[in-house]
């Protein structure tokens, strides 16, 4: 009944401790498998191509909170991403940076400053900003309630316009209505076949003239050709980019060049060694007694 962690040394060490207090069994790669059929549970980022190799796996845990990396699974066997309220809230930290940092001009000061140019523009109020946010999951929720509390008018927008976070929620037939009124476009969607290449010329054309883009959703979902043309026309007066297509870009990418774009190597969070241990133990008891498992994935639907 053992959970294979195929890893890097340093979460290795943590996980092996959370384990061992907890009195459940953990093998920490591979190479240490001495009986295949003994790995019910899997936790990696990529896991190896032939997983019939273990054929009594139950359970594979991506280590982080996406899933779009992990291939199909083979028949009965469940997938789940992790949940730890750190990846949350440095979703939540970076999203609220980057907003502000683009509603204030950030950009364009950077650019001054190197060329040592002391030049000052207006300072926009944050109750006069419209925020959208794609994808109220766990994080948008929390990404809405600080943006709320900062005074942003902010609304969101899902496939089901279910509400959440207690904003004005659209749905995929509103989708225009929501763009319409996003001063700052935010994307934290899961990357499905449904929104791979939905941040394209199409998509840019319904937001407000010199709307700014914050990503932080996956790099297949913006299409950067569209992107530049929409900052060239001035649909788009900035965008901060935590994902790319691919990673990394290119050294010499258009995109590291352009003063209107900020990019950060997908550092918007990182799970905490010990959240991700705790959670896919959760997991592992919640399998063993039959429970609803923490994290589970639609596999059908991608998240």
């Amino acid at each position: 009944m053992a959970l294979l962690l195929q890893t890097f040394p340093e979460r290795a060490a943590i996980w092996s401790r959370v384990f061992s207090e907890a009195g459940e069994p953990l093998v920490c790669g591979a190479d240490q498998v001495s009986d295949p059929a003994a790995v019910r549970y899997l936790a990696c980022w990529v896991p190896p191509p032939d997983l019939t190799i273990y054929p009594n796996l139950e359970v594979v845990i991506s280590v982080g909170a996406g899933v779009d990396q992990m291939p199909k699974m083979p028949e009965g066997v469940r997938l789940c991403r992790t949940l730890a309220p750190g990846i949350e809230e440095m979703v939540r930290d970076w999203v609220v940076m980057a907003t502000l940092m683009l509603y204030r001009a950030m950009p364009v000061y950077l650019e001054q400053a190197t060329r040592g140019q002391w030049q000052t523009h207006g300072v926009p109020l944050a109750r006069n900003g419209r925020v959208g946010i794609m994808g109220m999951g766990r994080i948008g929720q929390l990404a809405a309630e600080t943006l709320t509390g900062l005074g942003f008018q902010v609304s969101g927008w899902s496939r089901s316009g279910a509400p959440a976070g207690g904003v004005e929620m659209f749905s995929a037939e509103e989708l225009d209505r929501f763009l319409g009124q996003s001063d700052v476009l935010i994307c934290l969607l899961p990357l499905t076949g449904e929104t791979r290449g939905m941040l394209n010329a199409n998509l840019f054309a319904k937001l407000p003239e010199g709307a700014h883009l914050v990503h932080a959703g996956r790099g297949a979902q913006l299409h950067m050709p569209a992107l530049r043309a929409a900052l060239d026309t001035g649909r788009l007066a900035s965008a901060m980019l935590d994902v790319t297509e691919p990673e990394p870009l290119p050294q010499d990418h258009w995109a590291w060049a352009d003063p209107r774009v900020i990019i950060t190597p997908h550092v918007a969070a990182n799970t905490d060694h010990r959240e991700g241990a705790e959670h896919a133990l959760r997991v592992v008891r919640a399998a063993r007694a039959g429970q609803p498992l923490p994290g589970l994935v639609d596999q059908a639907r991608g998240y």
